[in-house]
């Protein structure tokens, strides 16, 4: 007899392939050490925190004797944070956002699933683009949802809007999007996200009642495009921006994201009282405190302290694309993200072809774990040394039989 439920043991088997290779890795770094291994399976940002963050950190480790200065605060988050927040995100999404539209979450995953909690009944659906993130199926399947991937374009992973608009339906509560776009890198401009909001009027229109419009944002300090990106609240009322600092500030396991609700929408508070609750209820009850003291202080300069991020990843990139080219290996730039989502060469399976990477030492993930098959990512969290030293491995990869 299972100690489990039968509904975690499928997720289990269908679970991610980045944490299978991020697996396999640790294995192959025991037995050869982990200067011969080159993982670019795992997007963990290996950049450390900027010094004005650390010594933020020091400096509220001194207040930690006051009283209640780790206790509880308001489900939504501390009032000073979300200001912070709230005057950093209208700056950076061109329109203003008040603060009770704000909601701190465990970072943009526990976000989500307030999202999903507050908005979906049991057989709603979410669609998306893919290729896209594995784990949203899991956030949609904890409250009773169904992910509904639809492919984009191939090779360029533009929206497939025809497709897109074939596929929502009665059920149909979320459209999903992640700009810039893990794994693909791929970017959406304005006229993309116009033409995505227009699709959704009509559409809530036709099916009496709204589909919302949710923009996962935590690559949006990495974009390459040389374009400003676009505010989906500036294009469809019924949206919602979901991010975190995990990767602009490297507080990956801090898990501090938040969800900002469309002010422009009429029921707003109505919205936000029910992710509140929700946050309380899943147990998360607030999100970390100490991950809110760091960018009530941080944030009116957290541009400036994301820019050398910024450039260490440009210059990854630039080397990424130096090694794929060396192997004959296709591939679109990424306009935006640390990832490249290259094309398995000769038409190659792209879990095979990760087995041949995996015999180089090479780990990377199939592009079958982002619902997008004869593809694999790389992530750019690993320092150029070793971008470099894996040169080798990839041309013999790609040329094996």
């Amino acid at each position: 007899m299972s100690l489990v439920s039968p509904q975690i043991t499928s997720f289990q088997q269908s679970s991610s392939w980045i944490r299978r290779m991020f697996e396999a890795g640790a294995e192959l770094k025991q037995r050869y050490g982990a200067e011969q291994v080159f993982d670019f399976s795992l997007g963990n940002p290996d950049l450390p925190p900027s010094s004005a963050i650390i010594e933020t950190i020091r400096d509220l480790a001194g207040q930690l004797s006051a009283p209640a200065s780790l206790s509880y605060m308001p489900n939504a988050g501390y009032p000073e944070a979300r200001a912070a927040l709230a005057a950093w995100l209208s700056q950076d999404q061109g329109l203003p956002i008040g603060a009770d539209n704000l909601v701190l979450t465990v970072g943009a995953a526990g976000g989500l699933n307030c999202f999903f909690h507050t908005v979906l009944s049991p057989g709603d659906e979410v669609i998306c683009p893919a290729p896209y993130f594995v784990e949203y199926g899991f956030y949609c399947g904890n409250h009773g949802g169904l992910l509904r991937p639809v492919k984009s374009m191939p090779d360029s992973f533009a929206l497939d809007l025809d497709s897109i608009a074939a596929a929502i339906g009665p059920k149909t509560r979320c459209l999903l999007i992640n700009s810039p776009n893990n794994p693909s890198g791929v970017v959406y401009g304005g006229e993309e996200i116009q033409a995505l909001a227009d699709l959704l009027e009509q559409a809530s229109r036709q099916h009496g009642r709204p589909i919302y419009l949710v923009s996962d944002e935590p690559y949006r300090f990495l974009n390459f495009s040389g374009h400003p990106l676009p505010s989906v609240f500036a294009h469809y009322t019924h949206s919602v921006i979901v991010s975190s600092f995990s990767k602009n500030l490297a507080l990956a396991g801090e898990r501090i994201g938040y969800v900002a609700v469309n002010p422009a929408l009429a029921q707003a508070g109505e919205l936000m009282a029910g992710l509140v609750f929700s946050n309380r209820v899943l147990g998360f009850v607030n999100a970390p405190c100490l991950g809110q003291k760091i960018i009530a202080a941080c944030l009116e300069k957290a541009d400036e302290l994301a820019a050398p991020q910024y450039e260490v990843y440009l210059e990854r990139r630039r080397l990424m694309a130096q090694v794929l080219d060396a192997a004959g290996i296709q591939y679109q730039l990424p306009a935006g993200t640390f990832y490249f989502f290259p094309k398995t060469p000769k038409g190659l399976d792209d879990v095979a072809f990760v087995q041949q990477l995996l015999q180089q030492r090479i780990l990377a993930v199939p592009g079958s774990g982002f619902g997008y098959p004869g593809y694999f990512r790389l992530s750019l969290c690993l320092d150029k040394k070793f971008i470099l030293a894996a040169q080798p491995g990839f041309i013999k990869a790609a040329q094996a039989d």
